[in-house]
């Protein structure tokens, strides 16, 4: 085998288990481990995967930080279809959590249509702006200092009021999920600790996440899955990310 097609094999394992391994590759190529750690270092050096100690693992995207408001509009069926499940755990009467999320948006949009009597919860201006005039919503705001892309709250005084609570179910968005890895991230530190003391004070808390964020990181990891009830996506996930996720207890919810 050329070194290229020997390259191209190992992406292709990479890609499909998410990591590999210098000593399995060695023994499949029939060729030294030296001569593998130069296969990934070339590799590496091409952005094509992170070396690690004893093997490699698969490029996570990173993507840059926008505003809400400038994504709202994108993955709207997806987004529809993790509201529509997110509805089926709220109870009557129960207090509800709705943080800094486009997923929540869409949740909010559908609660804008039900007749059920909750309390709603949200340091989020759009999601205020959806459900202030129902009839049957009690809805408190959680306010204190503007964040940067000024569509929501955070800081001092809105995670003092955030302890002070003790919601029946709380829905938080995220940038990446790493099943893998048993990770939650964000772009953000400070909306990373808001969301961190969401799921802390919450009896039910659950990360709501387009499939495609399965792949994605952000720049702050705040929760493990193991702290939350479950994981709300829009399609289901490969078995192998199904097997992590039960590992660490944690359900994932599709439509």
């Amino acid at each position: 085998m050329f070194l290229e097609e020997r390259q191209e094999s190992i992406m292709n394992m990479l890609n499909a288990d998410g990591k590999v391994r210098v000593k399995d590759l060695s023994a499949k190529f029939k060729v030294t481990e030296d001569c593998i750690r130069k296969d990934l270092g070339s590799l590496e050096k091409q952005g094509r995967l992170k070396r690690t100690y004893g093997g490699a693992v698969v490029i996570r995207e990173n993507i840059h930080a926008i505003e809400i408001s400038k994504h709202r509009h994108s993955d709207v069926d997806a987004k529809r279809r993790i509201a529509h499940a997110a509805l089926k755990l709220i109870h009557d009467r129960d207090m509800v959590f709705l943080d800094i999320s486009t997923s929540n948006l869409a949740i909010a949009e559908l609660l804008a249509k039900d007749q059920r009597e909750l309390t709603i919860v949200t340091n989020m201006i759009d999601i205020l702006a959806i459900l202030a005039r129902h009839p049957k919503m009690h809805l408190v705001f959680a306010g204190g200092k503007i964040n940067k892309s000024r569509d929501g709250f955070w800081g001092g005084m809105t995670m003092d009021f955030i302890s002070r609570l003790k919601p029946d179910v709380a829905f938080v968005g995220a940038v990446g999920v790493d099943v893998m890895e048993n990770s939650v991230s964000t772009y953000d530190i400070e909306d990373g600790i808001n969301k961190a003391k969401i799921i802390r004070v919450s009896k039910r808390a659950y990360v709501v996440a387009e499939a495609k964020k399965l792949s994605t990181d952000g720049n702050y990891n705040y929760a493990t899955l193991d702290t939350l009830s479950g994981l709300i996506t829009d399609s289901l996930p490969s078995e192998k990310v199904r097997k992590a996720a039960a590992d660490y207890g944690v359900e994932i919810i599709v439509p």
